[in-house]
């Protein structure tokens, strides 16, 4: 059976995170298990998700980014309020976080330069040798970068 379909694809949100995810070398959408997401050869981002639970106590959170962090960074983010755990991904090192915490409706208070160093993170987790090449030496969305290493 096919997941339903779990968003809007006029989402304000989700056309602003386009925008940026797909502006990383060979960054492709793709839907999967009835949500967007976005891959370069592997996945780096899922726009919404919720946490594992019954069905009386998972959240859903249809305007939010998962991504993978980096190591060094997935204590700080997880005590920030705006991050949740998502079911089935969390326990590979995937966090997620809400866009529109707080009650936002407007994709405009959104810090999307965070949301870009987000995903440069989480692109740099899973891409290839070629792809973080072209990355570092094109730059991306969250601009100049120092490679790791």
């Amino acid at each position: 059976m096919a997941h339903p379909v779990m968003f809007e694809d006029d989402d304000p949100y989700l056309v602003r995170l386009r925008q940026v995810a797909l502006a990383f070398p060979d960054a492709e959408e793709q839907i999967a298990h009835g949500r967007p997401g976005f891959r370069a050869g592997k996945y780096f981002a899922w726009y919404g998700g919720t946490t594992k639970g019954s069905a009386d106590d998972r959240i859903r959170y249809d305007r939010a980014l998962i991504v993978l962090p980096d190591d060094a960074d997935r204590a700080a983010l997880a005590e920030d309020e705006r991050f949740f755990e998502p079911a089935y991904l969390a326990p590979s090192g995937w966090i997620g976080i809400d866009l529109a915490a707080g009650g936002t409706t407007d994709p405009q208070d959104v810090d999307w330069q965070e949301v870009a160093e987000l995903l440069d993170t989480s692109y740099r987790q899973v891409a290839g040798v070629r792809r973080l090449a072209r990355l570092n030496g094109e730059g991306g969305p969250a601009g100049p970068s120092e490679p790791s290493g």
